[in-house]
């Protein structure tokens, strides 16, 4: 190794002592079989291959892509687009913004943010940066593990969840630049703008920006509302729209 290879090594070593210095928060839900899902999906399945008697322990499991905390690649919904396995490593690697919405989300179930929220959040916080992931807390997360609890239907059958709204997104991609976005629900958008537009507007907009979005995400209330580091770590399966995925943060 030469004098400068040295030098870079050390600046690494050096680099990964002040990263664990720091508090990271697991932002990802554990699931199995009974954990909520989307309603067109399965429940998993957690099969027992082998035992320590055997002389290993092994298991299969079987579920969606889009199964518990997990990353919806492009192609999710835009055709022609990039699969999992193409996501560069450093695109998984995000400054981390919070916009923090758990208290209309409590009182208003269908809360959908708008540009004017995202206009307030940053009257007090700053502008949103470039490049920045940008979360959406709702404390939809606290219902996690009870599937009436989060699929939170009327008597009707409809469900009532928050979420994006179509022209904060376009706000954000266009206007802001942000390169990603994450959330605690389902879907990107919320329960009553799916009812009204019979579609997932908000979720295609985002994977038609040839990127990225983490759903199903948890304790975003222990994370600043800026200065944090988000890591999506992710399994590189082949042409994948989408995994379980290991999301956590580092904070400032």
């Amino acid at each position: 190794m030469t004098k400068e290879n040295l030098q870079v090594s050390n600046e690494l070593l050096k680099a990964i002592e002040v990263l664990k210095e720091k508090e990271w928060i697991d932002l990802t839900h554990t699931f199995g079989p009974d954990s909520p899902h989307f309603s067109a999906f399965e429940d998993a399945e957690f099969q027992t291959l082998f035992t320590h008697d055997d002389g290993f322990f092994a298991q299969s499991f079987t579920f969606p892509g889009q199964y518990g905390t997990h990353i919806d690649a492009p192609i999710h919904f835009v055709r022609d687009t990039r699969y999992l396995e193409e996501l560069d490593l450093k695109e998984l690697v995000l400054p981390l913004v919070v916009i923090n919405k758990s208290k209309e989300a409590a009182i208003d179930n269908d809360f959908t943010l708008s540009v004017e929220d995202i206009l307030a959040f940053e009257e007090e916080y700053g502008q949103i940066e470039a490049g920045s992931f940008v979360a959406l807390r709702t404390d939809w997360s606290k219902r996690w593990p009870d599937k009436d609890l989060f699929n939170n239907k009327d008597e009707e059958g409809n469900a009532h969840a928050p979420g994006w709204g179509l022209e904060a997104l376009k706000f954000l991609f266009k206007e802001r630049n942000i390169k990603a976005v994450g959330h605690e629900t389902f879907d990107t958008d919320s329960a009553v703008d799916y009812r009204k537009n019979g579609a997932l507007l908000g979720e295609y907009y985002v994977l038609e920006q040839d990127t990225y979005q983490v759903e199903l995400l948890t304790n975003l209330d222990k994370v600043p509302t800026k200065g944090a580091v988000i890591f999506n770590i992710v399994p590189k399966a082949e042409k994948a729209s989408g995994f379980p995925v290991r999301s956590f943060a580092l904070l400032p």
